[in-house]
């Protein structure tokens, strides 16, 4: 961990992440009747849970159009989540201005492509150690897990370590 990623992490107000790649693997399970599953990571969803908690803003903008998705980031405290957007940054500017944050506030965790412009934008960009080539050249922080293996976790337990906000 650089430095510039801790310094940059204290003036973070939001994490925002993306969910396939990030909160799992990326591996869909599909059903016969069309349906996708997805595996979450049970401890990136406790840290997750215990942010909210601690009045840490969490934000999700994903392609996936999953409500149950939708249903479990929401179970987890997650209010602000955008399910089956294409045009990240768009959503993304929409979501600074409505809350009136600033580019330096946000972290935002993403994988491939779909999140590249976003990652441009925002003060901390941070990455799965999986994430493509791309992505991880965007990222200050390139986490030692890989999306669905703990990679959120790490992330939300280190800027709740450093707000103090995490259970010592």
């Amino acid at each position: 961990m650089s430095i510039n990623f801790k310094e940059k992490l204290n003036n973070v107000k939001v994490l925002m992440f993306d969910v396939d790649g990030v909160f799992t693997d990326g591996s869909l399970l599909l059903m016969e009747n069309g349906d996708q599953l997805r595996i979450f990571n049970i401890k990136d969803g406790y840290a997750i849970q215990l942010a909210v908690k601690a009045g840490v803003k969490i934000a999700v903008i994903t392609g996936a159009r999953s409500l149950a998705v939708k249903a479990r980031l929401n179970y987890l405290g997650v209010e602000d989540v955008y399910l089956g957007i294409h045009n990240k940054i768009e959503k993304y500017e929409d979501y600074k201005y409505s809350y009136g944050y600033t580019d330096n506030e946000i972290l935002y965790m993403g994988d491939d492509l779909p999140d590249y412009d976003i990652m441009k934008k925002v003060g901390v960009a941070v990455c799965p150690s999986d994430a493509v080539t791309e992505i991880q050249n965007l990222s200050i922080y390139v986490s030692q897990k890989a999306g669905g293996k703990g990679c959120v976790r790490d992330v939300v337990e280190q800027y709740m370590r450093l707000k103090k906000l995490w259970i010592d």
